[in-house]
């Protein structure tokens, strides 16, 4: 498969060079939208105000990927762009091999992921199934890092990521896109989309797996199970009218991974949902939506054919939201939801089932004085009826422009309350321990305060944000001498301070670079049963060059994430959190050198370097990068209606 793959990567690189384009073809665009920063700062935003805003003009830090930005980075799920894209987030392997996301001291349980603005049903150790979240037919990715609360409420204590689907503006689109990797990794996927001027259809397919793969050094897994992932999504919207839309849309997905000869794992989702936006006229609008998504895990025996369902969460979303503008510069928001929240587990005694009721209440405005000043204040309410949980999150966010320059404080409070999971639980952990619910728990509350400056001009941009979290009553495990196991219970306060800092360059010949940093220090107080696991510094760092002929064009990026060793301490012993070692995890930088090259006819050819530099973790933790040393990808995407 390497040598395929190397000879595809040399021709497909011969191509570019030897490719007869005169002189006089050369436009002044690039195929790295290398113009001018302006065109990205006037996208539309959602996700930190619920409403349309303008980027540029938006009080909440927002970080946003468009289309032509996932396509080049060439990867299939979210954790690949993020760790790409974003310094200090960290997706590590955790027990049994299931996915955990760090983002700069949050885990994933406090970092809310949604589709189209809904929630994702379904966690394994409090982690959402990342292989759902496939990059196919994708907009635009908006990243809200901080408490998020006072819109979003349980989960969105460290921020919020948004993945926004394409709606179809062509007549007809189709599209079939393939992409081979070393280990025998395959992506095929396709999609087809309609638009009347009334009606518009979406519909995407793809299908991803891999083989196994052994790690060359010991470490805590000797290899990767393989999986094989099916994602099928539908998006349907009809315009009644100039003033009224209705949406509806579906989705399943299905993955299979081969954990043992004797028994496959699988994990399935059950989607949809429908919602309707009507504009009384232009200063307001209202949304109503319904959305339903089961998520289900199950064994699947082998010799037996039998597929054993032992787990399944079912949530029923109802929202609304009111916008009315009083003027082009003042908006007030209000909504609510209501979700219905069923929870069937293996971790349940006797495989049991639980329910619970939420419902919430908000209201957002977003005042602007004057040209210079914008403000914007939330008050959330929400309420859990089987924890018996209320909370009330506030926030308040301040943005002031001078000339190129952007100022921003906020100010946000968080919070998560205890799940179904963390109150019922009653597990026998491979006949070691057991692990209990407690139905005392408390939320986890937290209180951001951010600051942030930022410079703009037509090629350069340079930001710094700090930041600080108090957060109080996190949840976690800890040995209960009298239970005999470990019992879900609250510690004791954390701060998480960080600096984010970002600079980047987009230049008319098609010269583009990036280099953003962050650094993170967890305090927790000593004797605490949680110890820090985030890597103090992280960058990621972007070169490319390109160009756009009228027939042609090509994009060649080199891409490289840099991570710090991290020296913490890990427990000896399960009821003592005196008994302990010092670690130290070693830092390691991993480069992705890829090529793009565009046809006029509607076809992308994309190869890749991934891991240039051939890095191989000396012994494989939980939070090394599993690889075996430099690998190598070749991908198509091919617009059949443009021919």
């Amino acid at each position: 498969m390497q040598k395929i793959l190397v000879t595809v990567f040399l021709l497909t690189g011969c191509c570019f060079l030897i490719n007869p384009v005169s002189a006089q073809s050369i436009d002044t665009r690039t195929y790295s939208d290398s113009a001018a920063y302006d065109t990205m700062l006037d996208e539309i935003v959602v996700t930190g105000t619920r409403s349309p805003k303008i980027l540029k003009n938006s009080p909440v830090i927002t970080k946003v990927f468009t289309e032509n930005e996932i396509r080049k980075v060439d990867v299939t799920h979210i954790g690949e762009l993020l760790q790409s894209e974003l310094p200090g987030i960290e997706f590590t392997y955790s027990m049994n091999q299931q996915v955990s996301l760090n983002m700069q001291g949050f885990g994933g349980n406090s970092v809310l992921f949604l589709v189209d603005g809904e929630r994702i049903a379904g966690e394994t150790l409090e982690n959402i199934d990342y292989s759902r979240l496939n990059l196919d037919n994708v907009q635009r990715i908006e990243i809200i890092k901080g408490a998020a609360s006072s819109l979003y409420g349980s989960n969105a204590v460290g921020g919020v990521v948004n993945i926004i689907s394409k709606i179809p503006v062509e007549p007809l689109h189709v599209n079939f896109n393939t992409r081979l990797a070393t280990n025998n990794e395959q992506r095929h996927g396709g999609s087809i989309s309609i638009n009347t001027g009334r009606l518009s259809s979406a519909t995407n397919v793809q299908y991803v797996s891999a083989g196994d793969l052994k790690m060359k050094n010991e470490g805590v897994y000797s290899k990767v199970y393989g999986n094989r992932t099916l994602n099928v999504k539908e998006r349907l919207q009809y315009n009644l009218g100039d003033n009224f839309k209705l949406t509806g849309r579906g989705g399943y997905f299905f993955r299979e991974r081969d954990s043992q000869v004797s028994s496959k794992d699988r994990y399935r989702s059950f989607n949809g949902g429908a919602k309707g936006e009507y504009a009384f006229h232009q200063k307001s609008n209202l949304e109503l939506a319904y959305s339903f998504d089961q998520y289900d895990k199950s064994s699947f025996l082998v010799e037996d054919r039998l597929d054993v369902r032992n787990y399944s969460n079912v949530q029923h979303n109802l929202k609304g939201l009111y916008n009315y503008s009083f003027n082009s510069k003042n908006m007030l928001t209000v909504g609510g939801d209501y979700m219905r929240d069923y929870l069937m587990s293996y971790q349940f005694k006797d495989n049991a089932s639980y329910l619970q009721h939420v419902a919430d209440i908000f209201a957002q405005y977003d005042w602007t004085p004057t040209e210079k000043l914008n403000i914007i204040s939330g008050l959330r309410y929400d309420y859990f009826s089987d924890a018996d949980i209320s909370h009330v999150s506030p926030k308040i966010g301040l943005m002031f422009k001078q000339g190129r320059f952007n100022f921003r404080s906020s100010y946000a409070g968080g919070f998560r309350a205890p799940t179904l999971k963390e109150m019922y639980m009653n597990f026998d952990m491979a006949s070691v321990f057991m692990i209990y619910g407690n139905r005392d728990l408390k939320a986890e509350s937290s209180h951001n305060f951010s600051l942030s400056g930022e410079y703009t001009s037509q090629y350069y941009n340079f930001s710094l944000t700090g930041y600080h979290n108090i957060v109080d009553n996190r949840i976690t495990t800890i040995w209960n001498t009298e239970l005999k196991g470990m019992q879900y219970m609250n510690i004791a306060k954390i701060n998480i301070t960080g600096i984010d800092a970002n600079a980047s360059v987009r230049l008319p010949s098609g010269i583009g670079a990036r280099l953003s940093y962050a650094f993170t220090h967890e305090k927790i107080e000593k004797g605490q049963p949680l110890l820090s696991q985030t890597r103090p510094h992280a960058a990621t760092a972007r070169i490319e060059y390109g160009k756009t002929w009228r027939k042609y064009g090509f994009n060649i990026a080199l891409n490289g994430r840099l991570l710090s060793k991290l020296t913490t301490y890990e427990y000896t012993s399960l009821t003592s959190y005196e008994e302990m070692e010092e670690v130290t995890y070693p830092g390691y930088t991993i480069w992705k050198l890829s090529l793009m090259q565009t046809f006029r006819q509607g076809i992308n050819l994309i190869v890749g370097i991934d891991n240039l530099f051939n890095y191989v973790p000396d012994y494989y933790y939980s939070n090394s990068p599993y690889t075996t040393g430099t690998t190598f990808s070749a991908g198509v995407s091919i617009d059949i209606s443009r021919f």
